[in-house]
This record gives structure tokens, sequence and C-alpha cells, in this order.
């Protein structure tokens, strides 16, 4: 079975699409115009279905004009995808907090030098500065990864995958963590 990507936009990519700076979009969030339902959450990041982004502009009290040419390069980038309607079409995803835990490592550091090395499995999306995986990626380049190191194990933690192949991981990276003013407001 292959798994088709979903196509996704984190916040860059959302702001990018309707010409306003990045942090606009937290901002939507804070104001309640814009909220993480139609987002999967990736090593603590939002990452929205494009399918609802393209038509976010349009259900705003003051409607924005999205930008079709970024539209189309997004959709380029991340081709072949799929137009998700729910986060349930989207296949199990993976950033650099959840292969940390996936590969039972200690330290997400060790990981990030590995990938800018090119010594990890190409990431199937760059979102918003992060590399993004499918979890079926890592899983199909694990022996390979294994193969070249001489230092770490790289195995899979099977309690890991299972979690996240069910939706039910709740590790590092599984939610949002508060950061700045809204982080003293949590406490």
């Amino acid at each position: 079975m292959v798994v088709k990507k979903a196509f996704l936009a984190g916040r860059q990519e959302f702001a990018d699409l309707y010409g306003v700076k990045h942090t606009q979009v937290t901002q939507w969030v804070a104001r309640g115009v814009l909220n993480y339902d139609r987002a999967v959450i990736v090593s603590g990041s939002p990452y929205w279905l494009l399918s609802f982004v393209r038509g976010f502009g349009e259900m705003t009290p003051r409607p924005k004009e999205l930008d079709q040419r970024v539209l189309k390069q997004l959709v380029a980038a991340q081709e072949p995808g799929v137009w998700a309607r729910t986060k349930d079409e989207v296949p199990p995803l993976v950033g650099l907090q959840e292969a940390t835990a996936l590969f039972g490592l200690t330290s997400q550091q060790n990981l990030s030098a590995v990938v800018r090395q090119g010594r990890f499995a190409p990431a199937d999306y760059q979102l918003s500065g992060s590399p993004l995986w499918l979890l079926d990626t890592l899983i199909k380049a694990a022996p390979e990864i294994q193969a070249k190191s001489r230092t770490v194990m790289w195995a899979i933690v099977p309690q890991v995958e299972a979690e996240l192949r069910q939706g039910r991981y709740t590790g590092p990276g599984s939610a949002i963590v508060p950061r700045g003013r809204a982080a003293a407001k949590a406490v």
C-alpha cells in the first residue's frame, strides 16, 4: 500500500499564503479566529490541512485573499499529495521530537546533527523550517540508518511506533507547549 502525503501548511506557509507576517497566524489563534481543529500537531507545532487553509480567508470576518502563486508552489513542493478533508486522512507524521522517541535516543540534538549532515532519511516535508517524515518513511529507512551508524543503535521502539500509528502518541512533541506570555499565564 502506498501512503499518500496530505497537503499541509505550517505557520509560515499559512502566513505566506495570505501575505501576512508569520506572527499573524499565532495572533489569529490567540484571538480565536483560528484554532487547531484542522491541524495535526507534530513536534509541538501545528500543521494545518491545506484544504482548510485555502478556504480560511473566506471564513474570516474580514475576508482575506489567498495568494494562488504561493499555493501552487506549496502544492508542487509536496507532490505527490492528496487534499485531505480531515485529520484522520493524514498518515502518521514524525518530527524531530517524535523521531527522537521512535529511535529511543536520549537527545534531539544528536538527531538534528545527523539530519543536517544528510545521514538520515530525506524529509517528506520541509514546513516552517522543520523537517517532517511519514512514519513509514522512517520505518523503511531504519535498516539503512542503522547500517551507516558506528555509535548509535537506531533501533525502533515498538511501543512508540504503535502509538504513532494508532494516533495515541502522547510523548515529546505531541502537544503545543505554551511559550512566552502564554506560558506565564498557564502557571
